[in-house]
């Protein structure tokens, strides 16, 4: 069986910790949508099995699009929900009109100082073509609603992940952190 890894890294180091995220036990199979290493901003390797039992949003992002000020809403809503069990995962990705150019650092620096984002952020990755990376090659596969399966379409798509590590839905980049459809959505997966 061929291993789905990838590395992803956090924006912060110590992140994991604030956000209370705890080992997976190794007798329970870790749901797909978490079933990846990826790397985190800062390049150390991060199992995405930690986020098992919250919800998460994974986001891939871009630092000069017309929809980067999502940031903001993305931060206030993981703000507002982390200590509901809420998680926001970044992805920067320069797939779509060259809008992330910069390097790591230089994103984790756009990120810290023009948003305030405390979320997870994760290495530069491809969400499309033939250097996707592995979550994402899984995430596109998954059929779902309002959003169907197939490739990213442009910066800031969404993929909200249930509790159970299974995807809930997919939203349009132009959906916005304050959407109702948005909004209804991780409420209602914060509350199960």
């Amino acid at each position: 069986m061929v291993s789905r890894m990838l590395t992803v890294p956090l924006l912060f180091g110590s992140a994991l910790a604030v956000m209370g995220a705890a080992p997976v036990p190794a007798t329970q199979p870790t749901p797909a949508a978490l079933n990846f290493t990826v790397k985190n901003i800062d390049g150390q390797d991060v199992n995405l099995a930690q986020f098992k039992g919250k919800v998460v949003l994974v986001v891939n992002v871009a630092s000069k699009c017309g929809n980067t000020p999502q940031y903001a809403g993305l931060e206030k809503m993981y703000a507002d929900d982390k200590d509901k069990g809420f998680v926001i995962l970044g992805f920067p990705a320069n797939n779509f009109g060259a809008q992330e150019p910069g390097t790591n650092a230089e994103i984790k620096d756009f990120c810290t100082e023009t948003y305030k984002v405390d979320f997870p952020m994760f290495s530069k990755i491809d969400v499309k073509g033939p250097n996707q990376a592995p979550l994402y090659k899984y995430l596109t596969s998954v059929d779902t609603k309002p959003q169907p399966k197939g490739d990213i379409t442009w910066n800031f798509e969404k993929f909200l992940i249930g509790r159970d590590g299974k995807i809930i839905a997919r939203f349009a980049p132009k959906t916005t952190p304050e959407d109702p459809k948005l909004v209804a959505a991780v409420n209602a997966a914060i509350a199960q």
